[in-house]
């Protein structure tokens, strides 16, 4: 059957690709090339071995020159992964690139077929198919909207500090929220860091005062967003910012408040393992570097209970104020970095290791802070239960983290840190003897093999290859039950001390907060970046970037060098005059619209509104993704450059009967 694409007078070129032996093993290209020569629309084919190199091309280049051609298809691999390559070829051959087509040849073909004949059958409906395609394609243009010159930074632990400062010394402005009172996140909690074992306080408190002080950042603790509307480059953001009850511009840290507040609870900082007020400061280095109320943990305000701390010959400069109130801050932005961290997976899931329950078996960051010269035992490392230096202690890796009940991943960060402790416990406790119980050794990182060396050479630590079943207490010992799966026997051990290294899980509100924003998250519950390989800190929602541990789990080094990307990217929007969005979006028939209001309810981006009863597309907000034009029960949608007619036409030559 002919084409019905001759009285279109199209001519189009077709280069087919042979990517190594990727789909030159399975796909005979240069049969794909005779026989899509046959199609009455090609005027020129060929193929080549690598046609997204240079060589390859030059050659689209030359034809498109040559033959005049009026469009384009590589029949190559993905386009995810080359469609702008070869878009901003045929661009620089003056073709519009929307009238360049790929057809994925490898994916779809090459790589899940082992019969040539019927993989090269396959490749020559596909190319015919996207050929049809670009055909009816029109040559479209960008759409072009204004911008906000601001960014917004969500989550002021490392990543968000990075990220926040980069773009600031850039020279923009950035709103940095942080749910908590400080910034800091994880990171301030440590004691050291690895492979180097920096003070991460020397490290971190800097930056925090840095972004305390930068003239570009506003800074917003104890906020969380509440919504946030708009496109790239036209954010809407609203932020709810809870009431310090202290302010900090009047506040001297002269800690007498402090001194008098008569309710004493749990340290979050410190893991529980100490007391704070319920007037407190998170600890000395903390930003906005001021006391607040634990209106929660307080006796009262409402009526006012208590007070003391209020009181004029407590606090001179009269910072305490009751009357503090929650505020809604609304900002426009351009561009989004998320950076919300992570959490550590719950002890209590796993009942077998004792965890809250017995007062010895603790968890990596409770270790920490016993470990930390600020922590609650000054850097003495004591026994929770009796305050006693433990001289013989385990380690347990993947406490929840490879683990098909629990988290199937690798937290990436275990097997180094528990490493790192064991080290500077044994510096702390010279004639301790230690154990470490684990699945697998990975230290993927610079110098992180060599770092694990190094605590093996100096500490005599006792690696135990298996999977720990059971933990508990009894008569003062803690008594670890598991099997070695290199001498294929069962262990029996008691310690003094148990320290599980957690799984590594995200912010328990990262499904609100990326519902609210529109974008994506992984079946772990980490944010979903737009591609692992050539979009690692995209969101699938155009201007939003991601950073830290928020998207999987991360040690500081890949932390950091990931924030400092995302505010690369960040920045490429915020120096443009004027934003290109993809102008292959949905477009409304009005004669055949009957205001229904389907495609509004099934929109995940807000593109869609009615306006005078009949569906409007916000061009810019749209993604292309057509689920509008699949719910219209009365076919008044199309998707430019994906019509129906296009759909149609693809699928009879896929048919064969084209």
């Amino acid at each position: 059957m002919e084409s019905s694409l001759t009285k279109k007078k199209e001519k189009i070129g077709v280069f087919v690709c042979h990517c190594g032996r990727n789909i030159a093993a399975t796909v005979d290209a240069k049969r794909v090339v005779e026989e899509i020569l046959k199609h009455t629309a090609v005027v020129h084919a060929e193929d080549y071995d690598y046609v997204c190199s240079d060589p390859g091309q030059e050659l689209i280049e030359t034809a498109i020159k040559e033959k005049r051609l009026t469009g384009v298809v590589v029949a190559a691999c993905s386009p995810s992964l080359h469609e702008t390559t070869f878009r901003e070829t045929v661009k620089r051959a003056n073709l519009n690139i929307y009238k360049c087509e790929i057809a994925n040849i490898r994916e779809q073909d090459s790589w899940v077929h082992e019969d040539k004949e019927k993989a090269t059958e396959k490749a020559i409906k596909l190319t015919k198919s996207a050929v049809e395609k670009v055909i009816r394609n029109e040559a479209l243009s960008p759409v072009k909207v204004g911008l906000y010159k601001k960014a917004l930074v969500i989550g002021g632990g490392i990543a968000g500090i990075r990220a926040a400062l980069d773009i600031a010394d850039a020279g923009f402005p950035v709103v940095l929220v942080e749910k908590k009172p400080t910034i800091g996140g994880r990171m301030a909690q440590l004691a050291e860091t690895f492979p180097t074992l920096d003070c991460a306080s020397c490290i971190l408190t800097p930056l925090m005062s840095a972004v305390a002080h930068h003239p570009n950042i506003k800074l917003l603790t104890l906020s969380e967003i509440m919504d946030v509307e708009g496109y790239v480059g036209n954010f809407h953001v609203r932020i709810k910012k809870h009431p310090r009850y202290v302010e900090p511009d009047k506040c001297n840290l002269c800690n007498e408040c402090v001194d008098i507040c008569p309710v004493a609870v749990p340290s979050e900082f410190d893991e529980g393992l100490s007391l704070r007020k319920a007037i407190y400061i998170p600890f000395p280095q903390a930003v906005p570097s001021s006391y607040l109320i634990d209106i929660d943990a307080c006796l009262g305000t409402s009526p006012l209970i208590c007070g003391k701390c209020a009181e004029p010959e407590v606090c001179g400069p009269e910072a305490v104020n009751f009357d503090d109130q929650e505020e809604i801050i609304e900002e426009d932005v351009g561009v989004i970095i998320v950076a919300t961290g992570y959490e550590l997976y719950n002890p209590t899931n796993l009942g077998e290791y004792g965890a809250d329950v017995y007062p010895d078996i603790i968890t990596s960051l409770q270790f920490e802070r016993l470990l930390s010269p600020s922590g609650p035992t000054e850097g003495i490392p004591k026994r929770p239960s009796d305050e006693k230096i433990p001289k013989k202690i385990a380690f347990i890796h993947c406490a929840g983290s490879r683990d098909e009940r629990h988290q199937p991943y690798c937290s990436h960060i275990c097997c180094t840190y528990s490493a790192k402790h064991a080290l500077i416990f044994k510096e702390l406790v010279p004639d301790a003897e230690i154990h470490s119980f684990y699945i697998d050794i990975r230290a993927v990182g610079k110098n992180y093999e060599d770092f694990i060396r190094r605590v093996q050479e100096e500490t005599g630590i006792h690696y135990t290859r298996g999977k720990v079943s059971r933990i508990y207490e009894q008569n003062g010992k803690v008594k670890i039950f598991g099997v070695d799966t290199l001498l294929d026997k069962r262990i029996e051990l008691e310690v003094d001390m148990a320290v599980l290294a957690l799984a590594m899980v995200p912010s328990p509100a990262i499904q609100d907060l990326a519902s609210k924003m529109r974008i994506q998250i992984d079946g772990n519950n980490f944010l979903q970046e737009l591609h692992p390989k050539l979009h690692p800190v995209e969101s699938a929602t155009s201007g939003i970037f991601l950073a830290g541990a928020a998207q999987s789990p991360k040690d500081i080094q890949d932390t950091v060098a990931q924030a400092s990307a995302s505010a690369s990217k960040a920045l490429g929007i915020l120096t443009q005059e004027k934003i290109s969005h993809i102008p292959t979006v949905a477009t409304v028939d009005e004669d055949h619209c009957s205001g229904c209001n389907l495609c509004i309810s099934i929109c995940p981006y807000g593109a869609i509104k009615l306006v005078d009863e009949i569906a409007h597309v916000e061009e810019v907000l749209c993604e292309g993704c057509g689920a509008c034009v699949s719910t219209c029960p009365s076919g008044a949608i199309d998707l430019r450059n994906h019509t129906d007619e296009q759909v149609g036409v693809m699928l009879k030559a896929l048919a064969g009967e084209i």
